[in-house]
């Protein structure tokens, strides 16, 4: 049988440190007959909202907890990451807005979105992730064509919004399987 830590069971009358509140799961299978556009921006926010579901509940400390040594990665490290991934590709590659600063990686801390995540920061980083997901959804609002071209290049690489949407896709899905196990690992909750 394998060896999983004890849920933690909430503690009645006791005010919640939760960093994000439990929520309810309302996430659903979206347009499974939609066009291209519908089914991208359907699998795009249903991970976003995954993200939210896998640190609701969570105090500071349980979201900074690191999964094991050497390795820096935890629940809000990755949250913090994904705020980057969200402004980088929506801002910098898409609309070319070379103003938009690294929120956490610098080039004294390059990998500073996991690295330097703290029980101290952690609530600002998750305020963080929310606003910047409010910003890049009224980006993506803004561009309706798959095929038109980012106004900036990847590595000197053109790319769409389609390319876009779907490496975004991807990079939820690989991080959200960390966030599985990390969850896992702070209180025993799984769950899609």
């Amino acid at each position: 049988m394998p060896d999983h830590p004890t849920p933690v069971e909430p503690v009645p009358d006791r005010p919640s440190s939760a960093v994000v509140a439990e929520r309810e799961d309302t996430r659903t299978d979206g347009p499974m007959t939609g066009n291209e556009r519908a089914v991208l921006d359907h699998w795009l926010e249903l991970y976003r909202e995954t993200v939210l579901l896998k640190i609701a509940g969570l105090d500071a400390d349980q979201l900074a907890a690191r999964s094991s040594p050497p390795s820096s990665l935890s629940l809000v490290g990755v949250v913090r990451h994904l705020t980057e991934v969200e402004a980088y590709w929506w801002r910098v590659v898409l609309l070319d807005d070379q103003d938009v600063t690294d929120y956490y990686c610098t080039p004294e801390s390059p990998d500073g979105d996991f690295d330097d995540a703290t029980p101290a920061t952690a609530a600002a980083d998750v305020a963080a992730y929310t606003s910047e997901l409010v910003t890049v959804r009224a980006v993506a609002a803004s561009w309706s064509d798959l095929d038109l071209l980012a106004r900036s290049t990847r590595r000197g690489k053109a790319v769409n919004l389609r390319w876009i949407q779907t490496h975004l896709i991807e990079e939820y899905a690989r991080h959200l399987g960390h966030m599985d196990l990390l969850r896992e690992a702070v209180d025993g909750r799984t769950g899609y």
